[in-house]
């Protein structure tokens, strides 16, 4: 191996711990406090995981992302979640739709190292399942994630409602 590749494959291995480490909560300052407040951006990267949920089609997925007495006042039921089952029921009726959503407008407030409010806009292409026809619906959110003590961030409280000019 010559230096020039020596050098590459150190600076390759090099970025990829620097990588991991800081994926894992590891700075190179050394360990992150597990009561550090979360980034905005790591709050706000929390409803990727969540739209993700919702691609697989599998409602139980889904509602793994919300704490076991998490409320969900959902955009297209009138009745109100608060447990498991019924948050499940819920998306097992909604991924029906093929849901994909897409933030307009995300407002983040970290309220402490475990808590924090995402409130905004977002809108969701969804496919009726009878006409596969697709339409893109608007909604106002607010999600409230709090931090579990396995070190998890769920979802206490999801509420989305369709706007009400659109």
């Amino acid at each position: 191996m010559t230096r020039k590749t020596r050098i590459r494959v150190g600076l390759a291995t090099a970025t990829a711990v620097v990588t991991t480490l800081t994926v894992a909560g590891v700075s190179a300052a050394g360990p992150r406090h597990p009561d550090a407040r979360p980034t905005k951006a790591e709050i706000t990267a929390l409803f990727e995981g969540w739209n993700a949920a919702l691609k697989t089609g599998d409602p139980k997925k889904v509602a793994d992302r919300y704490a076991n007495d998490a409320v969900l006042l959902p955009t297209v039921s009138n009745k109100i979640r608060t447990s498991h089952a019924e948050i499940e029921d819920y998306f097992q009726h909604f991924l029906r739709k093929k849901p994909v959503g897409k933030k307009i407008r995300t407002i983040v407030k970290v309220l402490d190292g475990n808590s924090a409010i995402d409130t905004g806009v977002y809108q969701f292409t969804v496919v009726d399942p009878k006409t596969g026809t697709k339409r893109t619906v608007e909604a106002r959110y607010t999600y409230e994630y709090e931090k579990q003590p396995n070190g998890n961030w769920l979802i206490v409280n999801h509420h989305s409602s369709a706007m009400p000019e659109g």
